[in-house]
């Protein structure tokens, strides 16, 4: 949407401590998927995690209320802004990040909240970790709104619902794959 960025915050809970062998192929797939939103196309940013190389934090990291009483100070997260729905959609569910997702049963905990939560936020400002661990807990109490919704029940920034272009979504997949072919081929040698 011109003026506008998706921003996307997720949430998890692992089975065991990150370091665990039992959320190894987690481990391991972290750094090819960032690689691969930084080659996806339209992807536009996203937070770093403080203390950690990479990208700057966006703000102290906070979570969502379904952190509580389960024994974590930490959990898996994510907050990243991208260019449109069609290419958040490409890359969440193709390639890199499409391998990791088949896996997750074997790393993550069922959960009772949603997985993700979108919304949008004007071209050049930058949400921070608050934003996310918010607008999840609206989205698991008030179901998808335009404040806060999901691939499945989308809206425009101006309130209106929208629908995904598919074909739109296909085609970013295919040239993102083109240039993804090796995190790819890396991936596919990983254990789950």
């Amino acid at each position: 949407m011109r003026g506008h960025h998706l921003a996307i915050y997720n949430f998890g809970l692992h089975i065991d401590d990150y370091e665990s062998p039992r959320v190894k192929g987690f481990r391991l797939r972290e750094p090819l998927n960032f690689e691969a939103a930084n080659r996806a196309e339209g992807f536009a940013g996203r937070s770093g995690y403080d203390g950690e190389p990479g990208p700057e934090s966006w703000g102290e990291k906070v979570y969502p209320r379904f952190i509580a009483g389960s024994g974590f100070l930490d959990a898996p997260s994510s907050l990243s802004l991208w260019v449109s729905l069609e290419a958040l959609m490409a890359f969440s569910y193709n390639g890199v990040h499409a391998d990791a997702l088949k896996h997750a049963r074997n790393w993550n905990q069922r959960q009772a909240w949603p997985a993700l939560v979108l919304w949008w936020v004007a071209e050049g400002d930058r949400p921070v970790w608050a934003d996310g661990a918010e607008r999840l807990e609206h989205l698991a109490d008030h179901g998808p709104t335009p404040r806060s919704f999901t691939f499945k029940t989308s809206f425009c920034p101006d309130g209106k619902a929208i629908g995904i272009d598919r074909e739109g979504v296909k085609a970013i997949a295919a040239r993102n794959a083109a240039g993804q072919e090796d995190l790819l081929a890396v991936a596919k040698t990983l254990k789950a």
